[in-house]
């Protein structure tokens, strides 16, 4: 497959004009919400699959990081954290809000907002916790392999990674000493197994999806402004 270019290292400006940066970046930041709160329905959605018990949250989440890839590659680390930082708190809120209004994937009503739900929270906030320190893993990973001529490595190192410290982040802080009795003595193993759900189907699925939106981004953008030196 041939080289895709990325956008420069350093100070080398991105492709977009100043002016559309806020909109693109506000976009970004729905998107990445849209996405999560989508995934706290989700995940509360199991089913069966081979003999392996996953969720469908497994298999909508990972889209943040085909995102966030998108982003540095094409704007840069610096953006790609702006739009994490402008993430996090509405993420947090969303989290809460809506493992509080939705059970067992169903609609429960509004009054479970008129109190506070401790237990739900410390979810929400190892929800925040994980999406941060693996969004900006993925970033560090991504920016560092992102010159490399074969396209896939970037997105393909930076999932592994970012997704595993994503991952056991959550379940850590979720369940770790938790008042479920279940998920506290099980955290370990249900984490493992949603790593690899998610891990096989980011890499078997979302990496060519990557690869796909990438050349079609391209090729709507100044090709000047993001072809490194010698790019064929």
């Amino acid at each position: 497959m041939p080289f895709i270019p990325s956008a420069p290292v350093g100070g080398a400006p991105h492709p977009l004009a100043p002016e559309a940066l806020p909109r693109v970046v506000l976009w970004l930041s729905l998107l990445h919400t849209a996405v999560i709160i989508a995934s706290n329905v989700l995940v509360q959605i199991p089913f069966e699959f081979g003999g392996v018990h996953t969720t469908w949250g497994a298999f909508t989440f990972p889209l943040v990081f085909v995102l966030t890839d998108l982003t540095v590659r094409v704007l840069g680390p610096t953006v790609a954290r702006r739009v994490v930082a402008r993430v996090m708190l509405p993420a947090l809120v969303a989290s809460y809000v809506v493992s509080v209004l939705w059970v067992d994937g169903r609609f429960v009503g509004w009054a479970g907002l008129a109190d506070f739900n401790g237990f739900v929270f410390r979810i929400a906030l190892a929800s925040f916790a994980a999406y941060g320190v693996g969004q900006l893993t993925d970033i560090a990973v991504f920016a560092r392999l992102r010159r490399l001529r074969a396209w896939w490595i970037a997105p393909a190192a930076s999932t592994v990674v970012g997704s595993l410290i994503d991952t056991f982040v959550f379940f850590a802080a979720a369940f770790w000493h938790s008042p479920d009795a279940f998920m506290a003595e099980h955290w370990v193993e249900i984490a493992a197994v949603d790593y690899a759900t998610k891990l096989t189907f980011s890499l078997l699925a979302l990496l060519p999806l990557y690869g796909a939106a990438l050349r079609a981004l391209l090729r709507r953008l100044p090709q000047a402004a993001i072809a490194p030196a010698g790019a064929s």
